[in-house]
């Protein structure tokens, strides 16, 4: 007979190990994408593949490293 512990630690390991494969199967099919929002709540989403896209990846950038210099 197990050990009730066992028990325990088995059913805790079964669901880290499922977290960890949706984790990863969420991180591979997920693409880079700016998300934009105008006062009012509308939104709009720029792949990064779009000039659109490549320009506030690019802006992004910019300023994490101003931030970086002046922080």
């Amino acid at each position: 007979m197990q050990k009730p512990h066992r028990f325990v630690i088995d059913r805790v390991a079964g669901y880290a190990d499922e977290a960890a494969a949706y984790l990863r199967r969420r991180r591979l099919t997920r693409k880079p994408s700016a998300r934009v929002y105008a006062p009012g709540g509308r939104g709009a989403c720029y792949p990064a593949e779009t000039e659109a896209g490549q320009r506030l990846f690019q802006a992004a950038a910019r300023l994490i490293d101003a931030a970086r210099r002046d922080g």
